[in-house]
C-alpha cells in the first residue's frame, strides 16, 4: 500500500501519515490546541505555504512517502487559489509550487495535489465508510460554508455561494454576493445579522419562543434545503453529510421537511441526511485519498 500525507488546513493545519485510508502515527497540529484558531486569517500568503511545508518536513521526516494531499479553503485549480473569500490574501498563490519541495526522495520531489478543504472531507468520508464506489456530498457550516464533492470532479463547486433568496436585503456574504447560502447561515454571516446576539443564542431563543429568531432558524433550515434541492436536481438524489462547527444547529427533521417541498420528481426523491462530528482524521485522509487517485490513479 501507498504512503502518503494528508494536510487539512482550515482554521489551522493538520497534517498526517496514511495508509490503507488509515492515519499512522500521531498527527502533528499548528498552531497546538489552546494557542488559538483561525491562525491563517492574518497570516501572509507566503507565511502559509511555508508554515506548510514545516508541518509536511515534520511527519514525512524519514518516511517513503509517494504523495502528498492537501485541503485548503477556496476555488483551486491545478494547484492555484485563485478565490478564498474568507482568506483574500492568498488569491493567486500557486500552493503547488509552493510546496514542490515540501519533501524529496532519490533527488525527487515528492507531487503534491491540492484541493478544496470540504471536497477532501467528502473523499474521507467515503473512504472511511468503504463508499469509494458511491456519490457523496457534504455541507461544512462554519465561518463560511463549504459544498465537498466526492468522486473528485473538475470545477468550482463553491456550494457556499448558491443564490438561494432574490431578496437584495440580503447581502451578508463574506464575498459580497447579494443571496447567498453562506450569507444566511455562516457564522459571521449571523453574527452580522444578530448584531445583539451569537449564534448559539438564536437557536437557544428560538427555542423558547422568541418570533425573530424562529423565523430566522426556519429560513436558515430553508436555505440549505434549497442548496441540496439544487445539487439533487443536477446530480440526483444520494447522501448527504453535515459537519462543520455549525452542524450542531442542523434539525434533520425540518430539513427533510423543506427539501421534500422543493424536489417533487419521484426519480429525484430519498436523499439522506446525516450530521457527522468535526475530524481531522477524515479530512487528512480524504485529502490522501484524492491526491492518490490524482496521481495513480483509482485502481
Amino acid at each position: 500500500m501507498r504512503r502518503a500525507i494528508g494536510v487539512l488546513a482550515a482554521e489551522h493545519i493538520v497534517v498526517g501519515l496514511v495508509e490503507g485510508h488509515r492515519v499512522l502515527g500521531p498527527l502533528v497540529r499548528y498552531p497546538e490546541r489552546g494557542r488559538g484558531a483561525d491562525v491563517f486569517r492574518s497570516m501572509p500568503a507566503e507565511s502559509i505555504g511555508q508554515c506548510l511545508r514545516e508541518q509536511i518536513q515534520k511527519v514525512g521526516a524519514g518516511q517513503n512517502v509517494e504523495v502528498i494531499g492537501v485541503g485548503f479553503p477556496g476555488i483551486i485549480r491545478s494547484g492555484v487559489i485563485e478565490e478564498s473569500p474568507n482568506l483574500q490574501q492568498v488569491k493567486g498563490l500557486n500552493l503547488v509550487a509552493s510546496l514542490a519541495s515540501a519533501l524529496r526522495h532519490d533527488d525527487q520531489s515528492v507531487p503534491v495535489c491540492v484541493f478544496n478543504d470540504a471536497d477532501v472531507t467528502a473523499a474521507g468520508v467515503a473512504a472511511t465508510r468503504g463508499q469509494l464506489d458511491r456519490l457523496i456530498r457534504v455541507w461544512t457550516l462554519g465561518n463560511g460554508v463549504g459544498f465537498g464533492r466526492y468522486p473528485w470532479a473538475a470545477g468550482a463547486w463553491e456550494g457556499g455561494h448558491i443564490v438561494v433568496t432574490l431578496d437584495p436585503r440580503e447581502h451578508f456574504c463574506g464575498c459580497g454576493g447579494k443571496g447567498h447560502l453562506e450569507g444566511i447561515m455562516g457564522h459571521r454571516a449571523m453574527r452580522l445579522r444578530f448584531l445583539d446576539m451569537e449564534p448559539e443564542e438564536i437557536f437557544e431563543n428560538a427555542k423558547a419562543g422568541d418570533a425573530r429568531c424562529d423565523a430566522f432558524v426556519k429560513l436558515w433550515h430553508r436555505a440549505l434545503a434549497a442548496a441540496t434541492a439544487t445539487s439533487i436536481h443536477f446530480e440526483g438524489p444520494g447522501d448527504f453529510f453535515i459537519t462543520g462547527p455549525n452542524a450542531r444547529f442542523v434539525d434533520i427533521g425540518m430539513l427533510h421537511r423543506y427539501v421534500h417541498e422543493m424536489v417533487k420528481m419521484s426519480p429525484l426523491q430519498g436523499s439522506r441526511f446525516e450530521t457527522i462530528p468535526v475530524s481531522d482524521e477524515i479530512g487528512i485522509i480524504g485529502a490522501a485519498v484524492n491526491a492518490e487517485r490524482a496521481v495513480f490513479g483509482s485502481g
